[in-house]
């Protein structure tokens, strides 16, 4: 098959653990560019922690695209103009405070240029903060002071703790909202129907190319489905057992090279 987009998660996937992309890494993605396949980073991450990784990637040279809060805004790195953003149901977000009243979990979100937390910041909050490299404000009434649109919401804390909140939002809003975790420590709130693998087949239609030339690359529960949708989907070494029982090809891990491998061997001529 001649694959023609490969689309690539970041944390656990394209980078290593120490969040850095290794020099065959980024070597294969520019190759791969360089004879014609376009490349998508499909992350869960705020634009601001993508475009880094897109510039690095040289993504606005070969006409690259951005499918960030897990395809809740996808950006064409050419002309930085948003092609598509969904938006989160404002409304619901008294309700989902009221919920997580009793909790230790941070409730984020976010502006263009800004994360916002209510006022229960843990450990883990910091580690949005720091992919981000923005200013972080803490807001103690989040209903209140959220008055813009958000793509999406973010909890950050005990992986034990957000799994039982997870059972308990799933419940209440089944059929509203799309929740899973992107790792341990996040659970990811998103409109309904807002997924890697849901918004992936309208960059497909935009670009003219088929789901069978899609090569999708992930490592968590947040890229199962683009995992599943994609023509040959490849899950890393370090993947969550669940996710690897649905991929197409298992490769080495984040820190030995398994997106470089696994381009050369599918992609590259």
């Amino acid at each position: 098959m001649d694959y023609k987009l490969i689309a690539i998660d970041l944390d656990g996937t394209l980078l290593n653990a120490k969040k850095e992309i290794s020099p065959r890494n980024r070597y294969a993605l520019l190759e791969a560019q360089a004879q014609g396949k376009k490349v998508v980073i499909a992350s869960g991450r705020h634009p601001l922690g993508v475009i880094p990784v897109a510039q690095d990637l040289m993504l606005p040279r070969y006409g690259g695209y951005i499918m960030s809060f897990n395809g809740g805004k996808i950006i064409d790195c050419v002309t930085n103009r948003t092609v598509v953003s969904k938006y989160f149901p404002i409304e619901y977000l008294p309700d989902i405070v009221s919920v997580l009243q009793e909790s230790n979990i941070t409730l984020i979100t976010f502006d263009d240029k800004k994360i916002y937390a209510n006022n229960k910041v843990n450990d883990y909050t910091y580690i949005e903060r720091d992919v981000l490299k923005t200013e972080m404000v803490v807001i103690p009434d989040v209903v209140s002071s959220i008055k813009f649109d958000i793509n999406k919401i973010l909890l950050a804390g005990e992986p034990d703790e957000l799994d039982r909140y997870q059972q308990i939002l799933m419940k209440r809003y089944d059929g509203l909202l799309d929740i899973y975790k992107s790792a341990p420590y996040f659970l990811e709130l998103m409109p309904f129907g807002v997924s890697k693998g849901s918004m992936l087949p309208q960059l497909l239609s935009h670009l003219g190319i088929g789901r069978e030339e899609l090569v999708a690359f992930g490592d968590n529960y947040n890229d199962m489905t683009m995992i599943g949708y994609a023509g040959l989907g490849v899950v890393m070494g370090n993947g969550e057992e669940e996710v690897k029982k649905i991929a197409g090809y298992v490769c080495e891990s984040n820190d030995d090279d398994g997106v470089a491998k696994t381009i050369e061997k599918f992609i590259l001529k």
